[in-house]
């Protein structure tokens, strides 16, 4: 797939910017670390943690009993240890050297309660120390990584610390000391977005559940507070907008405000009214199969997850009709529901996830969704990522066989968006006889090749007729000339579980598990029925569906589509 070019002098300026960013941002990293290792044998190392926060993550017994084997079963990968250090082994890939170096599998072990257990725990745990301790670079002291990393530990210390002696427990609590220590340098030059806003917890957890002072409690919950008003925006959506990172932000903040509750402790002012904004937009994005929406960097959801972290949502109500600064709409009657995405990353840094999805949009009904995005792959590497976040991967249109957005292939700078939509308009608004309806506009097409693209998706009242209108056209008074081929191609992505039939050269028929059934149509337009990936999958990647509608821009600027349900 060709990437959407820019001006010269845009893409200079965004480079030049970009790698100042990045320079100032490892050099601060680079002077944090330093102070670190001179000052790492004046640390002050208490006696004992105070509590174990709780970790509302699902457990799947399965993986103790394969750990005790010998075995170890993450990011859909299986290492065989045969009694050696995992670290020591070659790994068997990127993701699951990730989820092994966060312990987070500690959880896993809640269910097994046996000395050998956490016997084989501390055995892995200090082989990590031996190795990673002091090395202070690499994947396993990426900020993210390390955050988590304390999490884990603190939430899991009764696995770890069952039946030990007191050596080991003063290690334990020197390495917790040392990682706080470590994420204090370095939260200000973390990747901001999530990454910075789980550093952040982990710090406040730490100074709760282990001996503090009031002024260390203070300033953690103070810098908490400030990360809450900045990345949860007013309307309850993350500032990555992302679906999903509300919910992996809210399994941690949960607990994190119960045990400020529990010891007394001063809850920070935010955290409260934090929680309770996100919960609507948590709703905002919820299908009717219970899942969350595949949109910029999402993928598939656990249901004990998402529904541990619902049973605390004192604010249950209807989810709302449009979130205006995460910049996606909802249309909503019936059985039937309808999210468009009509925004963009809100800054470079906050762009390494984002998708060129812009007017996309998922629909879903009864039991299933019917229509979606191909989502973001779990464990897989780089090349299917990257793949996840081009515009053809998301149910929307594509010009040129173009991504509306260009993403930098510089290893310093990481996957930022360098060029492309940088304007949307939208229009929401109810017609007379009760259909709702989005119109919007983006410009990301507008400097390669001259075209706005343009998306209308209207719900009748009863929730029956999705109605959907593209276009492209050339805006007036501007000094643009179309340019390029002009073929474009409307894709909308099926979902795995559903049965694609096609009937005539111009719809097809989408049929649920549960035989609920939909027909999709467009009238004059033959609709191609071709074959796609599934990226979000939780098994991994699988082989699906999609429909596709070609049209050349300067023959038709314009086609119709609709999804009918049939009773």
């Amino acid at each position: 797939m060709r990437v959407c070019r820019s001006t010269y002098a845009d893409l200079r300026q965004g480079f030049v910017n970009s790698y100042m960013r990045e320079a100032w941002r490892r050099m601060s990293r680079r002077a944090a670390l330093t102070r670190l290792r001179l000052t790492r044998h004046t640390m002050r190392v208490p006696e004992r943690l105070i509590v174990a926060p709780t970790d509302l993550r699902s457990v799947d017994p399965f993986f103790a009993e394969e750990l005790l084997n010998g075995r170890i079963l993450l990011a859909g990968r299986v290492l065989e240890t045969q009694g050696a250090s995992p670290f020591s082994l070659e790994l068997p890939s990127l993701a699951f050297a990730a989820r092994l170096h966060n312990f987070r599998w500690l959880r896993h072990l809640r269910a097994e309660k046996s000395d050998q257990a956490s016997a084989v725990a501390r055995s892995i745990l200090t082989d990590w120390i031996a190795v990673h301790g002091r090395r202070l670079h690499g994947l396993a002291w990426s900020p993210d990584i390390a955050a988590q990393r304390l999490i884990a530990l603190l939430s899991h210390s009764p696995v770890l610390l069952q039946g030990t002696d007191s050596g080991f427990y003063r290690r334990f609590m020197r390495m917790l000391v040392f990682h706080v220590r470590f994420l204090r340098r370095i939260v200000a030059s973390s990747p901001d977005g999530i990454t910075r806003f789980r550093v952040r917890i982990a710090l406040a957890m730490a100074s709760v559940a282990m001996p503090s002072s009031s002024l260390t409690l203070k300033r953690t919950g103070q810098a908490l507070d400030r990360e809450i008003d900045r990345q949860i925006l007013q309307d309850g959506g993350h500032i990555s907008r992302n679906p999903r990172a509300s919910l992996e932000l809210l399994l941690d903040l949960l607990p994190l405000r119960q045990t400020y509750v529990n010891l007394g402790h001063d809850v920070p002012v935010r955290l409260i009214p934090g929680i309770d904004r996100m919960y609507p937009a948590l709703r905002f994005f919820r299908h009717q199969d219970g899942d969350l929406a595949l949109f910029n960097g999402a993928t598939s959801t656990l249901a004990n997850e998402l529904m541990s972290v619902l049973r605390y949502d004192e604010t249950a109500g209807q989810a709302f009709k449009a979130l205006p600064h995460t910049k996606y709409h909802r249309l909503a009657a019936g059985s039937a529901v309808v999210i468009v995405d009509t925004g963009t990353a809100a800054s470079v840094d906050l762009s390494r996830t984002a998708h060129a999805g812009c007017l996309s949009f998922e629909m879903s009904s009864g039991k299933s969704r019917f229509i979606i995005n191909s989502g973001t792959p779990e464990f897989a590497g780089d090349r299917f990522m990257q793949a996840a976040r081009a515009t053809a991967a998301h149910s929307t249109v594509t010009l040129n066989d173009t991504s509306s957005c260009q993403f930098s292939k510089s290893k310093s700078l990481g996957p930022i968006m360098v060029s492309g939509v940088k304007k949307v308009i939208v229009e929401r608004a109810e017609t007379e006889d009760g259909r709702d309806y989005v119109r919007a506009a983006h410009d990301g097409y507008l400097s390669a090749f001259g075209y706005v693209h343009e998306r209308e998706i209207s719900l009748n009242a009863s929730g029956t007729i999705v109605a959907g209108r593209d276009r492209f056209f050339v805006p007036e008074g501007k000094k643009h000339q179309p340019k390029g081929e002009g073929i474009a191609s409307a894709r909308f992505h099926i979902h795995p579980s559903i049965s694609l039939l096609q009937t005539e050269t111009d719809a097809a028929l989408l049929i649920a598990p549960d035989g609920e059934t939909w027909v999709f149509s467009s009238p004059g337009n033959e609709v191609l029925v071709a074959e796609d990936i599934f990226f979000a999958d939780p098994s991994g990647m699988r082989s699906s569906d999609q429909l596709e509608i070609v049209f050349r821009i300067t023959e038709k600027p314009e086609i119709r589509w609709f999804l009918s349900h049939r009773p």
